[in-house]
Parts: C-alpha cells; sequence; structure tokens
C-alpha cells in the first residue's frame, strides 16, 4: 500500500462523532484526528504489514492515526534513539503513548535503556511511557532472570508519589506486571506494594492498594517467566 493509498484509506473511515467520543469517553484528547478506532487501524497495518518507510512518511503527515499506525508497522528491531526521542515527545495522549511504547518501544534494543531515562521525565506521557515499556517488557521479555525485573522496584518507589493520573495508572500497572511474572517476583512486588502503602503520599497509595488488589489473590494467573525455570 503506498502513502497516497493509505492517507485515502483512512479518510474513508473519518468519523468526527468518534473523536468527540473517544474525547468524553476514554480521555483520548487529539490534535488533527480523523476519528478511527484502533481496532480498525489494527486491521489495516495488517494488511500493509512492516514497512519502514511508508511508516515515517505516516508520521510525518502529522494525522493523529497516521502516527498510530507508524507505530504499528515499523520494525522494532530497526528503531533508533534518534527515532524514539523524536516521537516520545509527540505524545499527546494514553492512546498513542501506549501503541509506541507496547508495541514497538518495548521490543527494540533500547526497552531497558529508555525504562531507566523516561521514568525520570517530567513530560506526562514521556513518563509514562517509561512505565508503559516497564509494564510491556516484564511480558515481552520471556528469558530474563528475576535480578532484571526486582530492579524496577527502587524505580516505582521513587516516582509512586506522581498525582498525574496517567502516570500513577502507569506504575500501577508496571508493579502489578512485574508481580505476575512469576510466583517469586509475585512475593516481592507485594513486600513493595506494602512497603509504599505505608508512604505519607495518596498517589502512592492508591498505588500500593490497587496493585495489591490483584497480587494478594488466590488465583492469581501468573506468566512463569523464564519458564525454564518456573514450568519445570
Amino acid at each position: 500500500m503506498t502513502y497516497k493509498e493509505t492517507i485515502e484509506r483512512l479518510y474513508t473511515l473519518q468519523n468526527p462523532e468518534k473523536v468527540a467520543f473517544k474525547e468524553k469517553k476514554f480521555g483520548v484528547i487529539s490534535n488533527n484526528s480523523l476519528g478511527i478506532y484502533h481496532s480498525e487501524l489494527k486491521k489495516i497495518a495488517k494488511e500493509i504489514g512492516k514497512d519502514n518507510g511508508l511508516a515515517l512518511q505516516l508520521f510525518d503527515s502529522g494525522i493523529y492515526e497516521a502516527r498510530i499506525l507508524c507505530s504499528k508497522i515499523f520494525k522494532p528491531k530497526d528503531v533508533t534513539v534518534d527515532l524514539m526521542e523524536k516521537w516520545v515527545k509527540t505524545f499527546e495522549n494514553w492512546e498513542i503513548c501506549d501503541s509506541f511504547s507496547m508495541g514497538l518501544f518495548t521490543k527494540s534494543d533500547f526497552a531497558l535503556e529508555k525504562i531507566l531515562e523516561w521514568t525520570k521525565r517530567k513530560p506526562e506521557f514521556e513518563k509514562r511511557a517509561g512505565f508503559t515499556i516497564m509494564a510491556a517488557y516484564c511480558m515481552a521479555d520471556k528469558l530474563s532472570d528475576n535480578v532484571v525485573f526486582e530492579a524496577f522496584f527502587p524505580i516505582i518507589k521513587r516516582e509512586g508519589n506522581d498525582e498525574r493520573v496517567y502516570v500513577k495508572k502507569a506504575v500501577n500497572w508496571a508493579l502489578r506486571n512485574i508481580g505476575k511474572r512469576n510466583p517469586d517476583l509475585n512475593k516481592k512486588a507485594i513486600l513493595v506494594a506494602q512497603e509504599i502503602l505505608e508512604t505519607e503520599s495518596p498517589t502512592a497509595k492508591w498505588i500500593a492498594k490497587n496493585a495489591l488488589n490483584e497480587l494478594e489473590k488466590d488465583h492469581i494467573r501468573m506468566s512463569d517467566y523464564p519458564r525454564a525455570i518456573y514450568r519445570r
């Protein structure tokens, strides 16, 4: 599919009512949006396949949905630090932040580097991107030892008092995903959540309580990674 054909396809799906609905229902506030649901973009991405050149053109179009499509057709292993920095600075809501962070950045060679760097950032969606990569990495990396994920706990404790909705939700998400990786990390994540619960920050307490509600369930579903150890 050419750039012209892709843009024309997007415009055939344009629906201004969906722009308003997504903003009201899901808090997705976006500039230059056509009003196309994520599920429809996934179908188009599947038709296109991986195409880095087209992805770059789509991003530079400035059309919101074209940028989300970019995140779905660019090859993760071809992502560079410069591209990551260019893209992350444009994120204007959680939807596009998560589309790039989960589907592309987590699978890149720079995932761990950006977790450490971006979780310190001030802009809301740059910081969320760091924690979204962290949450997704817990499921994407099926082989690494627990020490890799234990290193995330100090970051979670450090940033757990950020009151911004889309940051605190991502911090909580990361803590829960670490705790669902395997039984040993589950125990450690519970201990970390209990430590956070003792802090004075209402935001940190919310993160901890929400995480414990899931992590302390009797029949919590574990990924059991790495399975060579946890499913022998």
